[in-house]
């Protein structure tokens, strides 16, 4: 197992902490950012910033704390640890673990998410090392990823033709797309056009508090920004994005049924895609969330029709490991997976109607 450290984060490498992250192996991700840590600090989380020395190369990592009664804290290192290799991550996570341990954190497990590519060799790697597999929490855990290093003009034409197509028509036929200001009409107008998307899908929304605040702290961290289309003086269609280092994220997205302007969703990403790849040199736009690449096809899958709008952009569908459990306590483990953790979600949606995680 290769060797790590780990420490909590001085308060100067706080002050600058989205620079380090996006300085991580795989350039970060926004889930591991401030802006996020902020937001999850209001809803039962305790973020705790923690950095990992490994064979030649630093790392900075959001940890998320949940306590709990009776068997202590859940530590949640979400889209972490970044690391450079799958075999690294028994080794981070143990680091991890040691670090609760000597900092006398009651910490019974550890979740895992590397933002590595699932294959069988990690599946077996991560197994061989005790590492749980459990249900995956991020959306993004299986997505379409555009490659957006070419030109404009080469983007365009690298298109999957349907998605081509559609930006090219919605030109032709006029169709505007507007930058919006992120003031309360349009966190109320984005959120309402999402609460489309949840009827005509399995997606399940948080509360407006949730959204708004995240929005604004990613907008007042200049990584966020609105699209609109209108039509007949109304919001339309609207998106979401967001620039975090050399990444684009179409975050949230929403839509009114019955539209008469064909490609207008499509336009909006088009006019995100090029915006952040002209402004902060964008390498890779995620389109965040698609059914895994092996259930694409499959028209009862919950994701089916968003997952054949955004691969109508690149035909490619990356899934990434997913969450794995690094058991530090054995018995407190145990009561959590066979009765706690169902109580502990059933109790929160009770209390909030919001998801535990």
């Amino acid at each position: 197992m290769v060797d790590f450290s780990a420490r909590f984060a001085t308060g100067i490498e706080q002050q600058n902490w989205d620079a380090l992250v996006t300085a991580n192996p795989g350039g970060g991700n926004m889930l591991q950012s401030a802006a996020f840590a902020e937001v999850k600090s209001h809803h039962g989380w305790r973020p705790r910033f923690v950095v990992l020395d490994g064979p030649g190369y630093t790392s900075h990592n959001l940890i998320l704390e949940k306590k709990l009664p009776v068997i202590g804290a859940l530590w949640y290192l979400i889209k972490g640890p970044a690391v450079t290799d799958a075999a690294h991550v028994p080794g981070a996570a143990r680091a991890v673990a040691d670090l609760a341990r000597r900092e006398g954190h009651n910490v019974f497990a550890i979740k895992v998410e590397p933002d590595l590519i699932d294959t069988p060799e990690l599946r077996d790697a991560f197994t061989a090392a005790g590492l749980v597999k459990t249900f995956n929490l991020q959306p993004n855990d299986s997505t379409a990823i555009l490659d957006t290093t070419p030109e404009a003009n080469q983007l365009l034409r690298n298109l999957h033709s349907r998605g081509r197509n559609a930006v090219r028509r919605a030109l032709r036929e006029g169709v505007e797309v507007q930058r919006m200001e992120p003031s309360e009409e349009t966190f109320r107008a984005m959120y309402s056009l999402m609460g489309h998307i949840e009827d005509r899908s399995a997606a399940r929304m948080r509360s407006f508090e949730y959204y708004s605040r995240f929005w604004q702290n990613f907008v007042d961290a200049g990584q966020g920004r609105f699209y609109f289309v209108h039509e007949d003086g109304e919001p339309s269609v609207g998106a979401f994005v967001i620039n975090y280092g050399s990444k684009g994220t179409y975050k949230d997205g929403g839509s009114r049924p019955g539209r008469k302007q064909y490609g207008d969703s499509h336009l909006v990403q088009w006019r995100a895609i090029t915006d952040l790849k002209d402004e902060f040199g964008i390498v890779e736009y995620d389109f965040c969330g698609t059914p895994p690449s092996d259930q694409l096809k499959d028209t009862s899958h919950p994701h089916h029709g968003l997952g054949l709008f955004k691969t109508s952009f690149t035909k490619t569908v990356t899934d990434f490991a997913g969450c794995y459990d690094v058991v530090v306590s054995g018995w407190k483990y145990r009561v959590w997976t066979t009765i706690a953790e169902r109580v502990a979600r059933q109790v929160h949606w009770r209390r909030t109607h919001q998801p535990f995680y």
